[in-house]
């Protein structure tokens, strides 16, 4: 029997963790947050597909507003490195992109869920997004978000021009 993942919440403190980058280099949030970046984690099904593709140049798109206004913005998904490595030259993504093949990051941010699809239950990821200001809270927090139109329901929120 699963037990119920974590339901994080807007002022609560982001979960520290050290993950590894397509091209096998480490980031670690604290690092980060600690050189005054803020960061946008985001959690996605699959690399290369039409929701992903999506959300993804979406980023792409407003990349240049999110840091200029100083944030850092870390996609994650299970695929490997080389699937990452391809979906960012096809997509000439600016930002990078966590592996995290053994779910243990999707786990610690409770985005691993049990979903339903035709009828059949199984576990998988909720399209989800977090915002962590430099002090390490969470001043926002999406899980389910839907692909399109996203970014720009982010952007707005965080009141980014």
């Amino acid at each position: 029997m699963n037990s119920e993942p974590i339901s994080l919440e807007v002022g609560e403190m982001a979960p520290d963790f050290e993950a590894e980058l397509t091209n096998g280099d480490k980031v670690i949030l604290s690092n980060i947050l600690s050189s005054g970046e803020k960061v946008i984690l985001y959690f996605y099904p699959k690399d290369s597909t039409p929701g992903c593709t999506v959300q993804a140049c979406d980023f792409r798109d407003n990349f240049s507003k999110l840091q200029s206004a100083g944030f850092r913005v870390l996609g994650v998904s299970k695929d490997s490195s080389k699937s990452h490595q391809k979906f960012i030259d096809t997509h000439e993504l600016p930002f990078e992109l966590i592996v995290d093949s053994d779910t243990e990051l999707h786990q610690l941010y409770g985005v691993w869920r049990e979903k339903m699809n035709y009828g059949k239950t199984y576990m998988g990821v909720s399209r989800s997004t977090f915002v962590i200001d430099i002090d390490s809270k969470l001043i926002s927090v999406g899980y389910n978000v839907r692909a399109s139109g996203h970014v720009d329901r982010l952007v707005k929120e965080l009141g980014i021009e």
